[in-house]
């Protein structure tokens, strides 16, 4: 990478009720959620993966975080709400992305907001990076262990070329359109993960927001993982191939709110390359 981001340190999930989705959470990924104090208007919960964390945030009383969140579940319900990406230095960061066009202000907890104009309409926070233990699996099989990568839809392709590539220099390791698929799809690494962006091929394109809509998790035994969910109640489909040879995959249709999963055996974005 050639810019301000070192890696997708969490991403961020806003929900109404706290106990109800890190339950769910805890059950989808097969690992123990840390619930933290309530802290500037919100109350959180953090499950911490090999490359990345989710955050589950809810509204606790008046703050900015909790505005935030209370905007958010007012506007889009439940569902995702943000990336925030690490960086060894807020203050260089600040003044990188500054120069690249991308306006980011430091707020609570000391990290840098950037703004919806700037970043096509995803919310993104830059914050320091910093080290924390993997948290403890509920498991046995099927447990999750990474983040492969987060999806998001644009409408815009070549406005998300220079929004990821150029200004905050992730690497774009692929670009592939699929008329079968009836998509482009492009993917940008990210230290341990890969931020991938999705267009339409048939739809024109215009200036309208980017929108999060998906997150796809790694596991090492995909048919464990969905007989544990399936177990639990979860509306999981059926183990399929993936769209590389060798892998295998499966959605998760329903049982955590907000955030649409997929399960997949490898990295296919990472390899490719």
């Amino acid at each position: 990478m050639t810019g301000p981001v070192q890696a997708l340190d969490h991403v961020v999930v806003a929900v109404a009720d706290l106990e109800l989705a890190t339950a769910a959470y805890e059950t989808l990924l097969g690992r123990r959620a840390e619930i933290t104090a309530p802290a500037q208007g919100a109350r959180r919960a953090w499950v911490r993966l090999a490359n990345m964390a989710l955050e589950i945030i809810a509204p606790d009383g008046e703050g900015p975080a909790g505005d935030r969140v209370r905007a958010h579940l007012a506007g889009s319900g439940e569902g995702l709400m943000a990336l925030a990406f690490s960086t060894q230095d807020l203050g260089e960061a600040k003044r990188v992305l500054a120069r690249r066009g991308v306006t980011a202000e430091p707020s609570y907890g000391g990290a840098l907001f950037a703004t919806a104009e700037a970043t096509s309409g995803v919310p993104m926070v830059f914050v320091e990076a910093a080290s924390h233990p993997v948290s403890e699996p509920t498991a046995g099989a099927g447990v999750v262990q990474a983040l492969d990568h987060v999806v998001i839809n644009t409408p815009n392709p070549d406005r998300a070329v220079a929004l990821y590539g150029a200004r905050l220099g992730l690497d774009l390791r692929l670009d592939r359109s699929n008329p079968q698929w009836g998509s482009r799809l492009m993917f940008f690494r990210c230290d341990g993960a890969v931020v991938e962006v999705a267009a339409s091929l048939t739809a024109p394109v215009s200036d309208a927001p980017d929108r999060l809509s998906g997150l796809a998790w790694r596991v090492a035994e995909p048919e464990a993982a969905r007989e544990r969910l399936a177990a639990a109640g979860f509306d999981v489909s059926e183990v399929r191939q993936g769209r590389k040879p060798g892998t295998h995959v499966f959605t998760v249709r329903s049982g955590a709110p907000g955030a649409p999963s997929l399960m997949l055996s490898a990295d296919p974005a990472l390899e490719e390359a």
